[in-house]
C-alpha cells in the first residue's frame, strides 16, 4: 500500500511541477511582452507580413503582435490554456446566467438598441473571435465588466456618469480586450494548474510535504498579482486601439478615469471600477504614453452622439420611475477636431 502510495506521490508531483514549470515561463514571456511594448511605437520598417519570420527580432515581433493597424490579424490571446473557443464561450454563458438571475437588467428596446450598436461598433474593429452579448444592469456602481466567451454588463451607473460617447465606449472597449486576449480563461487555467498542484499534498507527509506548501502558499498570490497586472495592462492598451480604431477620441479613456479619481474624493461617490482594475498613476502614464507614441495622430475624432444623449436621458428616466418618450430629430456627431467641432460621419475617419 505505501509503494502505491508513494509512486502516485510521485506521478502526481512530476506532472505537476512539470505544468508549473511551463506556466512560469509562459508568465516570464508574458509580462517581458508587457513592460517591452510599452517602449514600443509603430515603424514603417518592419515587413507587415512578416510576424512569423525567424528573421525578425524579439522586439520587432512584438511591435508587430500591437501594431493598430494590424487589428483583426493579429496573433493574441496565446499561451497556456485549457479551453477551447467554445467551451470559453460555454463558460460565459453559464455565468451569464447566474448573473442574470440575481441582477436586475434595465430591459427597454432602445437602449438595448443602443448598447448593441456601440458594442458592435467596438468588437468590429477588434481582435475579439466571439460573437458578444451587451445588457444594461441596474447598478449605480460605476462599472462594466465582461465573462469569458464575449458576455459584456455595463451598469447603468457608468452609463449616467460618462459626460459623453467616448467615454462610455472607452470602458466598454477594456472589457472588449480582456475578452480577446482571453483573459479569463488562461486565468482559470492558472487557478486549475494549482489546483492540480496541490493534490499531492495529501498522499506527502514530512519535509516534503511541508515544502511544497510554503512554496505554495508564497507563489499562488504573487502569480495571481502579477498576471493580474499584466492583463490589465494589456487590456488598456488593447482597448485604447480599438477605441481609436473605431473612430473615438482615445483621451476619453485617460480623461474619464482621471475625472473618476478626483470625484471619487468625495464622501459618498460610488466607484467600483477602481475595485475590479485599479487605475493607478502608472496606467495614467502608461496609457498616455500609448496614444502618443503608438496611435498616429487623426484631423479628428468622433466625442459624442445625440444616441449617447438620447440613451442616457432616456435610462435617468427609467430610473426614475416615469414613462420614458421616444425622441426622433436629427442626430448630430460631435467629433474633436484640430481647430473646431463639427457634425460628421465616424466611420469615415477608421
Amino acid at each position: 500500500m505505501y509503494s502505491y502510495v508513494a509512486i502516485r506521490t510521485a506521478g502526481w508531483l512530476w506532472v505537476a511541477t512539470a505544468l508549473l514549470s511551463i506556466l512560469y515561463l509562459t508568465e516570464i514571456r508574458t509580462h517581458a511582452q508587457a513592460l517591452q511594448v510599452l517602449s514600443l511605437a509603430p515603424d514603417a520598417n518592419v515587413p507587415q507580413t512578416a510576424h512569423r519570420d525567424l528573421k525578425l527580432s524579439k522586439q520587432e515581433r512584438k511591435r508587430l503582435k500591437y501594431d493598430v493597424s494590424r487589428i483583426g490579424t493579429r496573433d493574441l490571446g496565446k499561451g497556456m490554456n485549457f479551453y477551447s473557443i467554445e467551451s470559453e464561450r460555454a463558460m460565459g454563458r453559464e455565468l451569464a446566467d447566474e448573473i442574470e438571475e440575481q441582477a436586475k437588467t434595465v430591459d427597454d428596446p432602445l437602449l438595448q438598441n443602443y448598447v448593441d450598436q456601440l458594442c458592435r461598433r467596438l468588437v468590429n474593429h477588434s481582435d475579439a473571435v466571439f460573437p458578444f452579448t451587451v445588457k444594461i444592469l441596474q447598478n449605480d456602481e460605476i462599472n462594466a465588466f465582461a465573462l469569458p466567451g464575449g458576455y459584456l454588463y455595463v451598469n447603468s451607473g457608468l452609463i449616467l456618469s460618462a459626460d459623453n460617447e467616448a467615454e462610455l465606449a472607452a470602458v466598454m472597449a477594456h472589457e472588449v480586450a480582456h475578452v480577446a486576449a482571453r483573459h479569463a480563461s488562461r486565468n482559470a487555467t492558472k487557478s486549475q494548474i494549482w489546483n492540480l498542484a496541490s493534490i499531492p499534498l495529501v498522499f506527502v507527509n514530512g519535509p516534503a510535504g511541508m515544502a511544497m506548501q510554503q512554496l505554495k502558499g508564497i507563489a499562488v498570490p504573487l502569480t495571481f498579482l502579477k498576471f493580474s497586472r499584466d492583463a490589465e495592462r494589456e487590456a488598456d492598451l488593447l482597448g485604447l486601439q480599438y477605441q481609436y480604431a473605431a473612430g473615438y477620441d482615445p483621451e476619453a479613456f485617460v480623461s474619464f478615469f482621471e475625472k473618476l479619481s478626483m470625484k471619487g474624493r468625495t464622501p459618498g461617490f460610488v466607484a467600483k471600477a477602481f475595485s475590479t482594475h485599479p487605475m493607478n498613476e502608472e496606467r495614467m502614464r502608461s496609457a498616455r504614453h500609448e496614444i502618443d507614441t503608438m496611435l498616429p495622430s487623426r484631423d479628428q475624432y468622433v466625442v459624442s452622439s445625440n444616441e449617447f444623449d438620447e440613451a442616457k436621458s432616456r435610462l435617468a428616466t427609467i430610473l426614475s420611475g416615469k414613462p420614458a418618450v421616444d425622441d426622433h430629430g436629427d442626430k448630430p456627431i460631435l467629433v474633436r477636431a484640430a481647430k473646431s467641432l463639427t457634425a460628421d460621419d465616424p466611420d469615415q475617419h477608421n
